[in-house]
């Protein structure tokens, strides 16, 4: 790979963006570069989903997400076509609009602003600690597995006042859900089995069910003896003078549970590639962490872009670019896209933590932007930091990417460290 280039090989161009196929090579940034270019708000023909409108441009995937009045996210945030029952049944912070989203998001939002997260960076930084005492001592191991995967969760744990010792079934919950299209996790493949019987379950994964008495159980104990943690807040909090119904907070914390941990695991995995893959970029932020870390954390977070892509609904007849659009019309923000965008960004394609300004579009922006991305944010830098502090180097193997078209994961990845 030539020095600093992102995704040596980018795909092919004509490439089927809604199958979950093409993105077990990687996300297909030719087919994106060329909508950009070409058709930046294009038609996509599908025939299982009632097709959208493909939003590839930075500037238009902010004018999508921060105009909640011309088009909304009550009828879904996925391309998946849903029926009303399937709406409400599903519906959570995400699929609601202002003033509701507003109201169910300031629930939880204290736990998570920028000053009260930097609170949680002494507890992460031990935890990641002890994982890595114990797991870098092996010299070679899957660090999806062994690292990447356990430390979010666990964090999570922490945050909802859960167990800690139920984090592997909660990851495993998890992954049967928002990793739906994967063999490796459900025999539920979301396009290759009848789902028809879980259609009023997150993610039309049975899966939920499994989360669901878990909330449930935790619900019950938290009702009896409330404690200072999320869970509680939840189940005491009334956002419209009542409190939330049980499958409103069952659903609320099943959404808490994937978000708080799939994400981030993917984005540090991601991150281990690129620096294996740029020694210059490694040894730059090996030579100075505290004056590298907040733009190298950024920097990763545009590159790996992990949530690939959210849904509004049109509200009317409109246009996005000068492109008519239906009033009904789907219309899809592929955020990987914006942040390859290089009308945004100069040399998208070139991975460079020193750049800035990064206004990359990884958490969304707007009214439903990520409310766990300072969290995020602290576990990205706060694990680099850590892992960089323990090596002299390490060396990569060849990453097993999961199949979806919605998340950009990696299932495993073989390491081999050399400790300092």
């Amino acid at each position: 790979m030539a020095a600093n280039v992102l995704h040596a090989d980018l795909g092919d161009p004509e490439a089927d963006i809604t199958s979950h196929d093409t993105y077990l090579r990687g996300f297909p940034h030719a087919a994106f570069r060329r909508l950009r270019e070409n058709e930046p708000v294009s038609w996509v023909d599908d025939s299982a989903e009632g097709g959208f409108w493909a939003v590839t441009k930075h500037a238009d995937v902010i004018e999508v997400s921060r105009d909640y009045n011309r088009f909304t996210a009550s009828r879904g945030i996925r391309i998946e076509e849903m029926a009303d029952d399937e709406l409400e049944a599903r519906r959570t912070l995400m699929e609601f609009d202002p003033p509701d989203h507003t109201r169910l998001r300031r629930l939880v939002q204290p736990g998570f602003t920028p000053k009260v997260v930097t609170t949680y960076e002494s507890a992460f930084r031990s935890l990641v600690g002890h994982v890595l005492d114990d797991v870098l001592a092996l010299g070679e191991f899957d660090f999806v597995t062994e690292i990447a995967r356990e430390l979010p969760i666990r964090m999570l744990c922490r945050l909802l006042g859960v167990p800690e010792s139920d984090s592997g079934k909660m990851v495993d919950w998890g992954d049967q859900m928002i990793s739906n299209a994967d063999p490796e996790y459900t025999p539920v493949i979301i396009d290759k089995v009848d789902t028809e019987e879980y259609r009023l379950l997150p993610f039309r994964s049975p899966a939920a069910l499994e989360i669901f008495r878990y909330a449930e159980d935790i619900a019950l104990e938290r009702r009896q003896e409330p404690r200072d943690d999320i869970i509680t807040t939840l189940l005491t909090a009334e956002p419209d003078g009542e409190p939330l119904t049980d499958l409103e907070f069952k659903n609320f914390f099943t959404l808490m549970m994937v978000a708080g941990n799939e994400t981030t695991r993917h984005t540090i995995s991601h991150g281990l590639v690129y620096l294996d893959n740029h020694p210059e970029q490694l040894a730059t932020w090996m030579a100075d962490p505290a004056a590298s870390s907040e733009l190298a954390t950024e920097e990763i977070l545009r590159a790996s872009s992990v949530t690939m892509h959210f849904r509004r609904t049109a509200t009317e007849d409109t246009e996005i670019r000068g492109v008519p659009v239906a009033a009904g019309d789907k219309v899809v923000m592929w955020y990987t896209s914006a942040n390859y965008d290089d009308e945004q960004f100069a040399d998208p394609f070139t991975f460079d933590i020193t750049r800035e300004p990064n206004n990359h579009v990884t958490f969304g922006t707007g009214r439903h932007v990520c409310l766990g991305a300072s969290l995020a944010r602290l576990e990205v830098r706060v694990f680099f930091e850590e892992f960089l502090s323990r090596v002299s180097g390490f060396e990569v193997g060849e990453p097993d990417r999961l199949r979806s078209n919605f998340i950009s994961g990696i299932k495993h990845l073989p390491v081999a460290v050399q400790l300092r």
